[in-house]
């Protein structure tokens, strides 16, 4: 299955002042884009051109990693314009993300501190997980593009920390950014869906 630049679910001027259009044309139109181009060329070489974006990111770990970094990339970029959205973030979560994060995570306010500090905490590029792994939630961090399928998880919700993804906003406070991220843009609804397939 190749892989295919989405358009972004929004306007470029949507996620603003959070995530201005400057940002979102350069991460989408070019960094997003420069995966999904090289993903497509890499995995035509391993011949895993016609194989599902996660197969093809659980089987290139540890074996082909140019392959993985641009399958993986694009893999958590599909899912992470999907996570934010005009209005998103806040406290009022959908009634069953909510029993969960309270059974799993210890409620909103604990889920929030544990993963800002994730997000902070993850020296250089990488992301923080909300991931389903053994039937429980679980925060997570991860360097580069791994993502939560090669450690036995499903993401449910991701946020990006490599510095193109905030540095034209916010400069280097990466912790200012992750507060917008989950104050202002988390689409709830989208991690519900993914919360109820994983589940």
């Amino acid at each position: 299955m190749a892989f295919e630049l989405p358009d972004l679910p929004y306007d470029y001027d949507a996620l603003s002042p959070y995530m201005s259009r400057e940002t979102l044309e350069y991460h989408h139109d070019k960094h997003h884009n420069a995966y999904v181009t090289k993903g497509n060329d890499l995995a035509k070489e391993a011949g895993m051109d016609g194989e599902p974006l996660e197969e093809i990111v659980k089987k290139s770990y540890g074996s082909n990693q140019g392959l993985f970094n641009n399958a993986a990339q694009h893999y958590n970029h599909l899912h992470f314009w999907n996570w934010m959205k005009k209005g998103g973030g806040g406290k009022s979560l959908p009634g069953k993300l909510e029993s969960a994060f309270q059974s799993d995570l210890g409620g909103y306010d604990k889920f929030r501190e544990d993963f800002l500090a994730a997000g902070a905490g993850q020296f250089g590029s990488g992301w923080a997980w909300v991931a389903v792994k053994d039937g429980k939630l679980e925060i997570m961090k991860t360097p580069n593009g791994e993502n939560p399928l090669v450690h036995g998880g499903t993401p449910i919700l991701g946020v990006d920390v490599w510095e193109h993804s905030y540095y034209i906003d916010y400069r280097n406070a990466r912790p200012k950014y992750l507060e917008a991220f989950v104050d202002s843009l988390v689409n709830w609804d989208y991690v519900l869906e993914l919360y109820e397939k994983a589940a």
